[in-house]
């Protein structure tokens, strides 16, 4: 992995030239319009890129975007990876390790997730303050490389909390109605029952989505500052559950983009 890592890092510099990103981004479901804001100088197709992974997913384009945002040279994935495609968690984070290699120097991740809490609505916004991991697997399993970082990275803080009172700041300052929340990664792709969203909500989570974790844990491991935001786009109320549609969720999704963009746009600025 690490050699594929330093292989597909070396292609895509050189198809970037001197283009040196300081900020990785990571585009959830339905939260690909923040690419509209940023400059670009260079796309680059997942499929053309050596050893990285496709999307399967029709609604995720699968590109590299590299330009300025807010002033600051960014690499955005528009399209990102998810273990119920039937990758394993090398291969979900492999992009995250490239980004690093890049020269990144912080990640910011969004997604679209389901309310656990019943006071977070459909269409609010989540910074994620901490998380529980119910994915069946770890992408720190197996041999470590310890250029890349610990055998046992400390996750403390997995969600720098500098980045978090910031970003709720700005939402503040625009009247976005957002949270900040625990954030719970289950497998997927099916939504949950009844008896799980109880469950879930029990243990500690306000917001439940089927990604994000995976890549938080690796840019912990490679000490990566992570800012990571939520879009809820349904609801898991036991007592009042309702079947939701993708085509829904990625409406709602589309319909809160632009607190999420103005969040991230500003909080990129503050970190100048």
């Amino acid at each position: 992995m690490l050699q594929n890592t330093q292989l597909t890092t070396e292609y895509i510099k050189r198809k970037i030239g001197d283009f040196e990103p300081e900020i990785g981004i990571i585009l959830g479901t339905g939260l690909g319009g923040l690419v509209n804001d940023i400059e670009v100088e260079h796309k680059l197709m997942y499929s053309n890129i050596p050893n990285f992974p496709i999307s399967t997913l029709e609604f995720h384009s699968g590109k590299l975007i590299f330009g300025t945002l807010s002033g600051k040279k960014v690499v955005a994935m528009q399209g990102r990876l998810h273990y119920y495609e039937g990758y394993d968690m090398k291969q979900i984070t492999f992009p995250v390790r490239v980004m690093k290699m890049l020269g990144i120097k912080k990640l910011f991740v969004s997604n679209a997730s389901g309310s656990l809490n019943p006071d977070f609505r459909k269409g609010d916004l989540m910074i994620i303050e901490d998380h529980i991991n119910m994915q069946p697997d770890n992408p720190l399993r197996g041999r470590n490389h310890d250029d890349e970082g610990p055998r046992f990275p400390d996750m403390s803080e997995p969600y720098n909390r500098e980045m978090i009172n910031a970003g709720l700041e700005i939402a503040h300052k625009h009247t976005i109605t957002c949270h900040k929340g625990v954030y719970i990664s289950v497998s997927g792709p099916n939504l949950e029952t009844k008896a799980e969203y109880r469950f879930l909500r029990t243990i500690g989570g306000d917001a439940v989505g089927m990604s994000t974790v995976p890549e938080v844990i690796v840019a912990n491991h490679m000490g990566l500052p992570v800012f990571a935001i939520s879009v809820i786009t349904d609801e898991g109320f036991p007592d009042t559950l309702k079947p939701v549609s993708l085509e829904e969720i990625i409406q709602t999704a589309t319909a809160a983009e632009p607190g999420m963009t103005r969040i991230l746009k500003d909080l990129i600025t503050h970190f100048k």
